[in-house]
């Protein structure tokens, strides 16, 4: 048995390609969706990708154009029916903006503009994400306070409220991945918090679990060899016979898999 994952290829997106091999290599059946498609279309599948890049040159603001996309009315119905949705970077952006995360339909977050000291912009680098407690299918089977190293890129990527909301989705176990220092614990300063973030967010997911919004990029890292030298720990890259062993990116797509399949 496999499953159909629908990565979508909005106008400027960027990293379908790669989305969609990490998602082969864990056993589903990834399919590009362009956007020209009729969207009742997207119902035939059992998940869907929203991939990183630049969905309509970032106009307006990260996401804000890609979520009055029809295609988003669709993913919204199917993630009520408990059908998983995954948001990597520009794909986290257009899940805010489209009021899918934290959920309720109603955009309750912002990822605004990197906050970092002496510089603004873009930033890439890689970072630590600490996993937390949380009903979130890409992430329930890990340990809570376990730590993965993941690539980050992005310029937009500071998750924001109201003054307590992420504090309160931090309670609700809605923010599943956190920034983390070299010890494992949450990240307060620059670089480690690499775009101040509130509450060191990397990623919030909706109640339910199935919908997820995560800055930094999995879909570059799965495989060990691919983990920036800095790393230390479990997903060192420089461990003998270890340069394809799985990355720790992969991890996240495999509880994709499961869900869909081994459940």
């Amino acid at each position: 048995m496999t499953a159909r994952i629908a990565v979508l290829q909005l106008p400027g997106v960027n990293c379908e390609t790669e989305t969609a091999w990490a998602l082969e290599r864990v056993g589903l059946e990834a399919e590009l969706f362009r956007w020209t498609r009729p969207a009742r279309e997207l119902r035939d599948f059992q998940g869907y990708v929203i991939p990183g890049g630049f969905s309509y040159q970032d106009r307006v603001r990260a996401g804000a154009l890609a979520a009055k996309s029809p295609l988003m009315d669709v993913l919204a119905e199917e993630a009520e029916r408990g059908k998983p949705v995954l948001g990597i970077c520009n794909g986290a952006q257009v899940l805010v903006e489209a009021g899918l995360v934290p959920g309720g339909g109603r955009v309750e977050l912002a990822l605004a503009r990197n906050r970092m000291p002496d510089r603004s912009g873009y930033y890439a680098r890689w970072v630590r994400v600490r996993v937390e407690a949380s009903p979130c299918i890409f992430t329930h089977r890990m340990a809570p306070g376990s730590v993965l190293p993941l690539p980050m890129a992005h310029g937009e990527g500071r998750f924001t409220g109201a003054p307590g909301h992420m504090a309160a989705l931090v309670r609700a176990g809605q923010v599943p991945l956190r920034y983390a220092d070299a010890q494992g614990a949450i990240a307060t300063r620059f670089p480690a918090a690499p775009n101040g973030a509130e509450e060191g967010a990397a990623a919030v997911c909706n109640a339910r679990g199935n919908v997820l919004a995560i800055m930094p990029h999995p879909e570059r890292a799965m495989d060990r060899g691919a983990t920036a030298r800095m790393m230390s720990g479990e997903w060192a890259a420089g461990l003998p016979g270890s340069a394809a062993a799985q990355g720790p990116g992969q991890v996240l797509f495999q509880a994709l898999h499961g869900y869909l399949v081994e459940a």
